[in-house]
């Protein structure tokens, strides 16, 4: 089963944004350097960014369209963006851009699928 592990918002203003979700839950939010994207910390995390509490999730936030999708979108982790796309594909649904490295991470992809949803994929560097 592959989990769900991030989530994203697309905003308008991000620092408009970043202040209204901080100030209202409480939540950290940082952006990367050198890269129009925010982290948005919901919850404890350890050293390595990874949530303490089982089924919690951490997200981000960016320019809405430009690094960021049109809609809140959630990201499922998968070991083969490649070998995921075709199955999508196969079941009715359709990739959304193309795969895409994040830094030395790993690399992410989107897919609509048979709803209209856009969907995020992720891929651990490695794997």
């Amino acid at each position: 089963m592959d989990p769900v592990v991030h989530f994203e918002i697309p905003a308008k203003d991000v620092k408009r944004a970043s202040a209204f979700y901080s100030k209202a839950f409480g939540w950290n939010l940082n952006q990367f350097p050198n890269f129009e994207y925010w982290s948005v910390v919901t919850t404890d995390s350890d050293q390595n960014g990874m949530p303490k509490s089982p089924g919690s999730i951490n997200g981000g936030m960016g320019k809405q369209g430009v690094i960021a999708p049109k809609a809140v979108t959630v990201t499922i982790s998968v070991s083969d963006i490649d070998t995921t796309l075709k199955n999508v594909k196969s079941f009715g649904g359709k990739p959304v851009g193309k795969k895409m490295p994040v830094g030395d991470m790993g690399w992410s992809a989107y897919f609509e699928d048979t709803e209209g949803n856009v969907i995020g994929l992720w891929q651990n560097a490695g794997m």
